[in-house]
């Protein structure tokens, strides 16, 4: 099911829209009739590093550094 309220509504009634939303009803927020926003259920998202560690083939040619002249467009040149 989905509802669709407009901004006038939704300010009087955002505990109960939130409530739906938080229950999986599509909940859409309207300007004049026109579709504007949707309320979302916040989700958290953990951000692992390193899970791929070792995982991956390289070439150490091609990452150790830059070479001269790209690091003379980016800092200052070497003397």
């Amino acid at each position: 099911m989905a509802t669709q309220v407009n901004v006038h509504e939704a300010k009087s009634q955002l505990s109960a829209l939130i409530a739906k939303a938080l229950e999986g009803e599509q909940v859409t927020i309207a300007r004049a009739g026109v579709p504007v926003v949707d309320l979302v259920v916040h989700s958290e998202v953990e951000i692992v590093f390193g899970l791929g560690e070792g995982t991956f083939d390289h070439d150490p040619g091609v990452f150790d550094g830059a070479d001269a002249e790209v690091a003379d467009m980016f800092y200052e040149p070497r003397r």
